[in-house]
Order: structure tokens, then sequence, then C-alpha cells
């Protein structure tokens, strides 16, 4: 391949870091790809950290000593940000996602990619100095979303399960109650499936009481997990008082009334 000049190698620096968050990239490594000085690779890179930044695009952020390098972190732009919070509430907003008992059909927003990693990218930019070495969440609708988190945030993602799978090994189980039903279920996570110690941050698509977000709580406990912190999509007003005390919400849902409309908005509190 012939040397590449310098406005593709920036665009190339781009694309390689933005693809990868949180990922720390030595200089040795885009030296050996583009075949290129490291004081020219640096360079470039100075270019790419102002430009971005100043469009507001992510940091660039340089990690100095032998073991050091350059990693994309996602920013948290206020205005993209409620733009794009404030099209999936008036998407929301349509009376004929009502449904039997006052649910709101939200399928076809959380399994949209385009609208679950823009929302992926605001946990990530609001926990990206938590230093998290999981993202869990409950076997609900809520995975993409927590997918979309975990790869913003480059690591892995757990997921609690409703029922115990022989295919998961050995596993740590707890009973918790429901905000919403007041019923006991069951939660069950492998062994295997977090280290003792870890940070974890959990993510979940719907949160009226806060039952399910308090049992993936108690259950990091089983594992001396330290939750760094609770990320919700779509948070309910009622009942104030949730079972968890802290928690992050992009979607406050006021009411559901089929005759009165849908009262739903993003929640400002998050920047």
């Amino acid at each position: 391949m012939s040397k590449l000049k310098r406005n593709e190698r920036i665009g190339a620096l781009v694309k390689i870091l933005s693809d990868n968050p949180n990922k720390i990239f030595t200089l040795n490594h885009f030296t050996g790809i583009f075949d290129a000085a490291k004081s020219t690779i640096s360079e470039d890179l100075v270019i790419v950290k102002k430009f971005m930044e100043q469009l507001q695009l992510g940091k660039v952020q340089t990690i100095p000593g032998a073991s050091g390098g350059v990693k994309y972190i996602p920013f948290l732009n206020k205005k993209d940000t409620l733009e794009a919070l404030n099209n999936i509430c008036q998407k929301l907003k349509d009376k004929s996602r009502v449904i039997p008992g006052s649910f709101l059909f939200m399928s076809d927003i959380i399994y949209n990619p385009v609208y679950v990693r823009k929302m992926g990218e605001i946990f990530a930019a609001k926990f990206i100095d938590e230093d998290i070495d999981y993202v869990v969440t409950a076997e609900t609708k809520g995975i993409p979303l927590a997918l979309m988190t975990a790869n913003s945030l480059n690591i892995p993602l757990v997921i609690v399960r409703s029922d115990n799978r022989v295919t998961e090994g050995s596993t740590v189980s707890i009973n918790y109650v429901s905000g919403s039903t007041g019923k006991i279920q069951t939660m069950y996570i492998s062994k295997r499936a977090i280290k003792n110690g870890a940070n974890v941050l959990i993510i979940d698509d719907f949160m009226k009481a806060g039952g399910t977000a308090k049992g993936m709580v108690d259950l990091m406990k089983e594992f001396d997990a330290n939750v760094k912190g609770i990320g919700v999509m779509i948070a309910t007003k009622e009942p104030r008082d949730k079972l968890v005390d802290e928690y992050l919400s992009l979607i406050t849902l006021e009411k559901v009334d089929l005759e009165e409309g849908i009262e739903i908005y993003p929640n400002e509190n998050i920047f």
C-alpha cells in the first residue's frame, strides 16, 4: 500500500478511534498501520483531538508513559442529546401506542439501533469516569440498550436471567419483590460472570417502583461488586419514592391516558 496523505490518515484515525471507544491504542499500533513515524502520528492526533472537541463529537485523550497511548471518549453534547431524546418522546406520545393496562408500546424504539446507540452513548458519557468493569442488565427489553452502553464503554455485558440455565454453569440466585406487581420473583447469574470486587453499571429499559433494579443491586452484593450507577431509559414520575435511592433516567413518564394523552419528556437533570 502506498503511503497515505495526512487527510487520509486523519480520516482513518477518526474511524478507528470512534469505532473502539474507551480502548487505548499505542502510537506503535498506528505507525504500523500507516507506515509513518511516531512524530507524524502525534501531529495527526493533535489535529483529530482539536476538531473533534471543537465540533463536540467526542474527546480524544492521550495517556502518557511507556504503556500509554490514545483513546476516544464519548462526549455528552447537550443540544444533540436533547434533540435525540425529544425525538423519542414525540414518537412515544402517539396515542395509538397505548395498550391495555395503560402500557406503552416501545419495542420499535428499544430495538432500533439508531435510538439505543445514542442512549448508550449518553450513559457511557455520564459514567465514563467511574472505572466500570461490567454493564449488568436483566433479561428483558433493556438488553439492546445495555449492550450499546457496554459497547460505548468497551466493557463486557452481563445478563441476569429469570430462570436457571444449564449452559450458565453454577449460578447465584436471589428472590426479590417486584415493585410494580408486589410478587416475589427470582433472578439468576452465573458465578463466572463477574469477578469479585468489580465495578458495575446497572442498565434497564423501564422503572416504575424499582424492584428489578433493587434486585440486581442486591444480587451484586453476592460478588462484593460496587454498583457505580443505575441507568434507565424511562422512569415513571410516580411513585416518587423508588426502591433504589440513586438512578439516572433519560426520560420521565408522567401519565398515560388514552383520552387526555401521554405526558412524557426528557430528564434535563442528566446534564
